[in-house]
């Protein structure tokens, strides 16, 4: 792999705060982001990139490219639940973590797609805003199989369901409801929403991405003791499925006929695992799943890996590919 990559990655600000957070936790420093904050740069975070996303959305229109990019990614949302559900549950011998765990792997991580366009950006990489709506489709798939999952094979009589209230967290979380809605007001306002909202939207997005994680870096380090419990396979799996997820992503792309940047979007979103809206979804209705095993392995080991090496290793096996 070429080593520019890595190090263009690893030198990124951004990158090196979150370092910055985890070396806190490490030296027992008091560093510390007060509670609100960091929801209001999550919140920030989500509205500035959907909204950019459909201002380009509304540039390119709906093509047969975006048709296609749309029906893989919430193709791979239904499908990398079910085998990873198989996988997990032949090694943890529980279905209700397996099926907590594939639900976490068959959705995505927004933070870890924001961290690879800004890495795209500082290698001056273009890519579409229709990748976006990827990113806003493929997060609530992943929780329903999850859920059909435990209902099919696993076991508990006094466990009741509510689907009402599962479709709800599903659709309608926060997080899903601001990507969506602030794609659809970009999408709306076009070229001239984008030049009223530009200091905001722009000036502002890399450091608020920045200052976010440090505050991950410090939740990430604080999740490592949890891995304990994990085990090894667990943590191998936390690594090798993004990277099995990652190439399976990266054909579907080049089949599509997506753009280098676009490819690497996409391979992200393949790869990342949600650690905020699945995790909070599977508190509520499988309650049976413990939840260190799947936050922890999401955050401490999967998120990290993506940021720190999966992007340029992704960005690097796109680049032989299409050439």
């Amino acid at each position: 792999m070429n080593s520019n990559l890595v190090i263009s990655n690893l030198l990124n600000p951004a990158i090196l705060f979150f370092f910055l957070g985890m070396l806190a936790v490490f030296v027992k420093s008091d560093l510390e982001i007060p509670a609100p904050i960091p929801k209001l740069f999550s919140l920030y975070l989500l509205l500035a990139i959907g909204f950019k996303g459909g201002v380009e959305l509304s540039k390119s229109g709906l093509t047969s490219e975006v048709l296609l990019a749309v029906i893989a990614a919430v193709g791979m949302a239904c499908i990398v639940p079910i085998y990873c559900f198989f996988i997990l549950r032949a090694g943890l011998k529980n279905d209700f973590d397996a099926a907590a765990i594939a639900a976490t792997y068959g959705s995505i991580s927004a933070v870890t797609f924001i961290t690879a366009s800004s890495f795209l950006r500082e290698l001056d990489v273009s890519y579409h805003g229709f990748m976006v709506a990827d990113l806003a489709l493929m997060e609530s798939p992943a929780i329903i199989v999850g859920l059909i999952l435990v209902n099919l094979f696993a076991t508990d009589g006094d466990r009741e369901v509510s689907w009402s209230e599962v479709l709800r967290e599903a659709f309608l979380n926060s997080s899903v409801f601001l990507l969506v809605g602030s794609l659809v007001i970009g999408i709306l306002t076009g070229e001239h929403g984008a030049e009223i909202l530009s200091t905001f939207t722009d000036k502002l997005f890399y450091g608020v991405l920045t200052f976010f994680l440090l505050d991950m870096g410090l939740v990430a380090a604080r999740r490592i003791k949890d891995l304990k419990k994990t085990g090894l396979f667990l943590t191998s799996f936390a690594i090798l499925m993004p990277l099995f997820n990652a190439g399976i992503g990266i054909l579907l792309a080049r089949l599509i006929g997506l753009e280098t940047g676009d490819a690497l979007l996409f391979s992200v979103l393949c790869a990342s695992a949600s650690y905020i809206a699945v995790p909070a979804a599977m508190r509520m209705t499988v309650p049976q799943a413990n939840p260190s095993l799947y936050v922890s392995t999401a955050l401490a080991v999967t998120f990290p890996f993506n940021i720190i090496v999966g992007i340029p290793l992704y960005l690097y096996g796109i680049e032989l590919l299409w050439s």
